[in-house]
């Protein structure tokens, strides 16, 4: 039986990158040996997260050692050279990669990787693929794949948080060095070999990673949004300000937002400022948030950007139409289905708010429910094993 082994920051916590992780790895733990190393702290380990005591896994916590500090001045000068001169050789890239993945740091993840004798090991998110693709070389006869969670435009943007145009190129060099990368849409595929013609990444879309709950009957006069209150992500600040121009004009609709993070003061503020109080209702994460779909009558995708709009397909597995930020990613899932909005636009948002309740809801419905079914678990875990094998 192979082995196979994921590297994530957290499984443990909540998230869309968590729990798309999590069933992956139980569908292929069908098949396969199945480990998955995370930076959790043990403590943190609840297996009834995203249905994990549902299958066989072997977990690892994995924490990194204590670097002196002279060195780490030494690792840290040149990193800072690296970012602010935007080098682009590769041989100013691999310099790179080793002084922000210092020697201390690769000896402790490259022991615990080879001492597992893996099969395949996929590094989650570009930070950790990148530092996978800096050790590979110590891991022979070992498929090493990267499983790029952000859009190639959250992560190469000066309009975002992550890592920035300035590495865009050291990023690539790394990625190449892997056996595969998988990205989670065409468009970001289509960019990162615009980018690098030598760079082709594999492209597999997320499942459908919940089971839906009843499909909505309509009526309920609700919309609905869901996902982490992460800094300036899913733009649930443009859809509260987008709400409270429809609400003015429309006494009769509600919104529902679930979720939990560092914005959700932001939120509550925004609400108080608008007086929606009686409108706008903020809910905590739920393992049965089947039952607020199934509630809903729209549901809206306020993000700034998405690797993969995976609520989008949890949406339409209940029936959903959708209006959505006119997203690369959204307009691949969804095509001319989707109720598409200026990226950031609040009016043009409001506006769009105004326009999903005069929808012919059932055929809309309808519509719905076709397009989910082609992100059905089994034709993508088909992918992965084609991959893995």
């Amino acid at each position: 039986m192979k082995k196979i082994c994921f590297v994530v920051d957290s499984i443990f916590s909540i998230g869309g990158v968590q729990r798309v992780t999590a069933v992956i790895a139980k569908e292929l733990a069908k098949e396969y040996d199945v480990t998955i190393i995370t930076f959790d702290n043990p403590e943190e380990k609840n297996l009834s997260t995203y249905g994990l005591n549902d299958a066989n896994i072997n977990y690892i916590f994995f924490s990194y050692p204590k670097i002196g500090l002279v060195y780490n001045k030494i690792c840290k000068a040149y990193s800072g050279f690296y970012q602010k001169y935007s080098l682009q050789s590769k041989w100013a890239s691999n310099l790179y990669a080793h002084s922000s993945f210092p020697y201390p740091l690769r000896k402790a993840l490259i022991y615990k990787l080879k001492n597992g004798n893996y099969d395949t090991i996929i590094g989650v998110h570009a930070p950790l693929a990148g530092r996978l693709a800096t050790i590979k070389k110590y891991l022979p006869n070992t498929k090493c794949i990267g499983w790029i969670h952000n859009s190639f435009e959250a992560l190469f943007s000066k309009n975002f948080i992550y890592i920035g145009a300035a590495r865009k190129r050291h990023y690539v060099f790394q990625f190449m060095k892997l056996d595969a990368t998988i990205v989670l849409c065409n468009h970001d595929a289509k960019s990162y070999h615009d980018y690098d013609p030598k760079f082709k990444p594999t492209v597999i879309y997320n499942p459908l990673t919940l089971v839906p709950a009843e499909i909505s009957a309509g009526t309920s006069k609700r919309f609905l949004a869901v996902g982490r209150f992460s800094r300036k992500h899913k733009g649930f600040d443009l859809l509260i300000k987008a709400f409270s121009i429809f609400a003015k004009e429309n006494k009769d609709w509600h919104l529902d937002i679930v979720g939990e993070g560092p914005e959700e003061k932001l939120y509550r503020e925004l609400i108080k400022e608008h007086n929606l109080e009686e409108r706008v209702t903020i809910h905590p994460f739920t393992n049965n948030v089947q039952s607020f779909y199934s509630n809903a009558q729209v549901y809206v995708l306020s993000s700034r950007w998405e690797g993969f709009g995976l609520v989008l397909v949890e949406a339409m597995a209940h029936g959903l139409p959708i209006i959505s930020s006119d997203l690369p990613t959204s307009k691949e899932i969804m095509g001319d289905f989707g109720m598409y909005f200026e990226n950031g636009n609040i009016e043009d948002l409001a506006q769009k708010l105004e326009e999903a309740t005069h929808i012919d809801w059932q055929a809309k419905s309808k519509e719905a429910l076709s397009i989910a079914q082609r992100f059905d678990i089994e034709n993508i875990i088909r992918q992965w094993k084609e991959l893995i094998e």
